[in-house]
Parts: structure tokens; sequence; C-alpha cells
């Protein structure tokens, strides 16, 4: 799955990403619109935990998705 076809299905996405990381707000998900940047911005905000654990957090997401 690429972040291009996430960002064009982001709404049905967006639960898939709630449950994964269930401190992310109605409001963060809204805010991220599928932009894979944003996404590891706000789960690294959330959590208070490293770009790079952020970074690998997604892309385990990412591969769950395909």
């Amino acid at each position: 799955m690429n972040w291009e076809q996430v960002r064009g299905n982001w709404n049905q996405f967006k639960g898939n990403a709630k449950q994964q990381w269930g401190k992310l707000t109605d409001d963060d998900l809204t805010r991220v619109e599928g932009h894979r940047d944003e996404l590891v911005g706000r789960i690294q905000e959330r959590y208070g935990i490293q770009k790079e654990e952020a970074e690998r957090q997604v892309s385990d997401w990412e591969r769950g998705l395909s």
C-alpha cells in the first residue's frame, strides 16, 4: 500500500489508525489527512517518543494495511 492510496482513502484508514494509536484524537486524524509526515509528527507528540520510533511504528502499521 502506498501513501497515495492511503491519502486518497484516508477516511477509511482513520479508524484503523485510531485503533493503533488510541491517544490520537479525531481532530489529530482529521488534520493528518493521509499525510505520512503529519501522522508521524502527531504520534511523536502524543506519545512523547523519538521520531525514529514513530517512523518505525508507522512503517509497521503500513505493512499491516496491505
